[in-house]
């Protein structure tokens, strides 16, 4: 069985929770969020816990059941407390600055690249040089962080790019002099 399929989901007190035609909806003090349940699974909500079962002992419905309980779980954290990802932007003369709902990085191109702010997601720049990405759904907040840090990825030589605020960039010694 799935350790983590087992494991049951608290509700927080604010959430409210519906689930009907395996459409769970989630309502939150941040925001409603909705996902259709796999067919191999069922959801039992009784007393704000959520309990994630698997209907056959079959690997594939098992496997269903942890990956299930992950999105729910991940839905009750978004509406109750949020998600966010901080990338850092470094090299000299790199910087990013929010205008108009659209992020404007400045990252050693001709032309600085513009990057329209997808809807239920909300950015913020610091010092030129930090963006923080936040929002309830965790999988769109993970999407747009990957698809900024992809417009200048961290190069080995110097570290110049935008990287995760957490993420260590490994550095290569590069050409000696003889």
């Amino acid at each position: 069985m799935s350790r983590i399929g087992k494991k049951p989901i608290q509700l927080p007190a604010k959430a409210k929770v519906s689930y009907a035609n395996r459409v769970l909806t989630v309502e939150g003090s941040l925001g409603k969020l909705q996902r259709e349940i796999h067919p191999d699974v069922d959801l039992e909500i009784q007393d704000q816990v959520i309990h994630v079962k698997a209907l056959s002992d079959e690997r594939k419905g098992i496997a269903f059941q942890g990956m299930t309980r992950a999105l729910v779980a991940n839905m009750v954290t978004g509406v109750s407390q949020g998600f966010k990802k901080v990338l850092q932007i470094n090299g000299i003369g790199y910087r990013a600055e929010l205008k108009d709902n659209v992020l404007s990085l400045h990252v050693g191109y001709s032309n600085p690249v513009g990057y329209p702010v997808p809807e239920g997601i909300s950015l913020s720049v610091e010092k030129n040089n930090d963006i923080t990405v936040s929002g309830i759904d965790k999988q769109k907040v993970g999407q747009v962080a990957a698809e900024i840090r992809a417009v200048r990825p961290p190069e080995p030589y110097k570290g110049k790019g935008i990287k995760y605020a957490d993420e260590h960039i490994m550095r290569k010694a590069g050409k000696s002099a003889k």
